[in-house]
Parts: structure tokens; sequence; C-alpha cells
């Protein structure tokens, strides 16, 4: 494991990243909460362009629990079986839906618990829609976030929870609220996993990984 990296550097690697993108955003299309929480879980082992595809005449129809419910799971894959796993996610979509309704009134919870005692809704998707949607500065581990940890010390950690404490713990308060937003782009489009592109790396003398390729 890497080693930790200093608060000094951390700050400096988290202020380029707010001086080039001051209000970082998910690439994830969505109306509302709800819409919000089902584009998350939609999105496990699946690009966020493969989601934003399906969804695009989904979320129009469907942008409430009980208009999920009543669009039924064979009208949700037609919308979605474009994507891995979409049987499963149609069976935990439409469980969710009624247990939002059943147990919450159509509304969908604000706690990280009642978030996770969705189907098909983990610690991941439960965190990005505290984040997105109620400015709560939780920190969504994906691939991206847990390679970037590990790979420049910023975070690291043997596991998703580990590296989301770490990124809790060592990152300055005022950029946690953006913290994993900067961390997964920054993942997706720079510092990939088999060919990071070192030579446009905002932070690339201070991170410590020394594959760089220029």
């Amino acid at each position: 494991m890497p080693k930790q990296m200093s608060y000094h550097d951390i700050r400096e690697v988290f202020r380029r990243f707010h001086e080039a993108e001051p209000e970082p955003k998910g690439e994830l299309d969505h109306t509302n909460v709800y819409t919000l929480v089902v584009a998350v879980a939609l999105s496990a082992q699946a690009t966020d362009v493969g989601v934003n595809k399906a969804t695009k005449d989904l979320f129009p129809i469907a942008d409430t629990p009980q208009k999920m419910l009543d669009l039924g799971e064979e009208g949700l894959i037609e919308h979605i079986k474009t994507i891995g796993l979409y049987r499963q996610k149609a069976k935990n979509v439409i469980k969710l839906s009624q247990i939002l309704v059943d147990e919450f009134g159509g509304e969908v919870p604000s706690s990280r618990a009642a978030l996770e005692s969705l189907p098909g809704v983990g610690r991941k998707t439960a965190n990005v829609v505290l984040n997105m949607w109620w400015n709560v500065p939780t920190q969504a581990v994906d691939t991206h976030i847990f390679r970037i940890g590990n790979r420049t010390g910023i975070a690291p950690g043997k596991d998703v929870v580990a590296v989301e404490r770490a990124v809790e713990d060592h990152i300055p308060a005022e950029y946690l609220q953006h913290a994993h937003h900067w961390l997964i782009l920054h993942g997706r489009y720079v510092c990939k996993a088999r060919k990071p592109v070192c030579g446009n790396c905002l932070i690339r003398d201070i991170c410590p990984f020394e594959d760089k390729n220029l």
C-alpha cells in the first residue's frame, strides 16, 4: 500500500482540481431525487452514457415510484434492456419503488441506512444520492476513486470502505463536498486504469506514481 500523501500535498491537489473545475457535476441524467436513485442503481457495471441513453425516454413517463409501478417490470425492461444485468436491475427498481410507496409515502428517504434498505441500493449509491441531492459531503468510492486513492496516496485503503474513510479523514473540509466528483472525473478521463494520461495530469508533479506516460 502506498504512503499516505501529506496534508499540504492533498490540499494543493484539490486546490488545482477546484481551480480547473469549481463545480464538478455527476454525469448521470436525472430530473428529481427518485430518478437519481434509479439512475445510480442502473449504473452498476454500466457506463453513465449507456444509462443516460436508456433513461432518456424512461424518465419522462416514470419519474415517481408510482409511475414506475404503473409502467411495470416488463415495461421497464423495454427501456433498459441495453444495460448490463437489466433483468435483475428491473426487478430491483420495481421492488424499491414499491417499498417507497408502501413505507415512505412515495418519497425517497434522506438517511444512508434507509437508502441502503432499498433493493439494489448499496453504500455507494446511497452516498451518491446523499451528496448530489442533499449536499452531504459523502464519498461514493467506485473503481476510479479506489484506484486513484491507492495509486497516488491521496486515500490509500485495502477496500472501498477504507478508502472512503481515508478520503473523509485526509481531504480538507472545504473540498469534501465535491471530492468524489473530482476524483471520479480524473480517473475516468486522465488517471485511467491501463494507460494513465500523465502528460495531461494537473497533479503530475505531486503524484508519486512512477509509470508516467508522456
